[in-house]
């Protein structure tokens, strides 16, 4: 299983939020290519990166950023979302050296939009399901919608997408527990590979995804807990390979 530290970018900074409410901040730095080469340097393989602003505004606003990680650690595989709307945005962060674009929200009110980029983008493509209480949210976490997460992940496993990012907005950036029941539940109903994301605050919660890691949990989404120290990104990937596999 591979661990994937989250930068997320609000008006130039590394920041991370609770529950995806913008005004719920917190700043942890005003580098994010220096946090970038921190995760490089304890043994990240991907980075997950969303560009918070992009996200409310419908269009890239932190793509420059985005743009100089890519250009510092070649190496390191990045997947970026928030604000992705359209082939030319998806061209772009491709063209600076992004390996997967993540479409949520647009994915969500135009399914259309994902089956469009599968074939234009093969490989490239995957789709971020936030949810509360089984309901997608939209527009930064900011709407709730009336679509059930396991319809959309079907639909959109039909369409080719790479994988399903699926987050528990109730759990993230609150450090109590990852949902593994919830996010084993999804997994066994597409067969794609689907990433976790949303409330990892110890080796517990890497532990738990582990054991529910058969059913298809390739990867998970780590923030808080990485930033503010109650996880260490290195011992939690040794612990992850030693428990299911080194993807």
């Amino acid at each position: 299983m591979l661990l994937i530290p989250a930068i997320d970018l609000k008006d130039g900074k590394c920041v991370r939020l609770r529950q995806g409410r913008m005004e719920e901040e917190t700043i942890f730095s005003d580098d994010p290519v220096e946090v970038a080469g921190r995760w490089a340097g304890a043994g990240a393989r991907r980075l997950h990166i969303v560009d918070l602003n992009g996200a409310f505004a419908g269009h890239p606003v932190n793509a420059e950023i985005i743009g100089r990680i890519a250009e510092a650690h070649p190496g390191l595989d990045l997947e970026v979302g928030g604000g992705i709307r359209d082939e030319d945005t998806v061209q772009a962060y491709l063209d600076a050296g992004v390996r997967y674009v993540i479409i949520g929200t647009q994915a969500v009110k135009a399914p259309h939009f994902i089956n469009d980029l599968c074939l234009e983008f093969p490989g490239h493509v995957l789709v971020g399901l936030d949810a509360r209480d089984g309901r997608v949210a939209i527009e930064g976490w900011s709407k709730l919608s009336n679509r059930k997460v396991v319809d959309l992940a079907r639909r959109f496993e039909q369409d080719g997408v790479e994988a399903i990012i699926y987050t528990d907005i109730g759990r993230d950036g609150m450090m109590n527990g990852v949902n593994a029941e919830a996010t084993a539940e999804l997994a066994r109903a597409i067969h794609i590979p689907v990433i976790a994301s949303g409330g990892i605050h110890d080796l517990d919660d890497v532990r738990a995804l582990c054991d529910v890691a058969g059913e298809g949990i390739t990867a998970a989404v780590i923030g808080r807990a990485l930033y503010e120290g109650t996880l260490d990104l290195a011992e939690a990937q040794r612990l992850a390979d030693e428990l299911c596999g080194a993807d």
